[in-house]
């Protein structure tokens, strides 16, 4: 059984897409929230690819754009990343604080499918811990949240995570 990819080609460009953006300076329109949107996306396509390289180049700009704009989505995408990060690094009691944080945000806000996306998280935190209870019930949350917005590509990998669990 191979893990299912979400469209192999367009997502490894994001990245590729994204950093040409960051080089193109001076923006036209400079805020005082500067290039937080573009932050934002390098942290999570990051966090998406497990790249702790690129985890540690744009996490912290990401977050401290987002605290500087206020922006909670942008504040807790930034969070879920520092939790891919911390896990990617066995420094797993700091990604399950992070990764909480970030769930509560999302689900303050009331963003479905980035709850699930952290809960999914949170599984593969679970899972490194070796806690095959706990990342079955965080993958089965993310997997009742991508089937209610018929996210299929997240569906499928969610289904796929389950059924390799021992």
């Amino acid at each position: 059984m191979s893990l299912p990819l979400m469209a192999q080609g367009e997502f490894a460009l994001v990245r590729q897409h994204l950093t040409t953006a960051l080089e193109r300076s001076p923006w036209p329109y400079r805020t005082p929230c500067g290039e937080h949107d573009l932050y934002a996306l390098m942290a999570d396509a990051a966090a998406q690819q497990a790249d702790l390289a690129a985890l540690r180049k744009y996490v912290l700009l990401a977050e401290q754009s987002a605290q500087r704009c206020d922006h909670k989505l942008y504040q807790a995408i930034a969070h879920r990343a520092w939790g891919v990060a911390h896990r990617l690094l066995e420094e797993f009691g700091e990604s399950e604080m992070r990764l909480k944080q970030a769930l509560t945000l999302f689900e303050e806000i009331g963003t479905r499918w980035q709850a699930g996306r952290t809960d999914y998280e949170l599984g593969e935190l679970a899972r490194a811990r070796q806690d095959h209870l706990a990342a079955r019930e965080h993958y089965r949350r993310s997997l009742a949240a991508f089937e209610e917005l018929r996210a299929a590509p997240d569906a499928a990998r969610t289904r796929w995570m389950l059924a390799t669990l021992t």
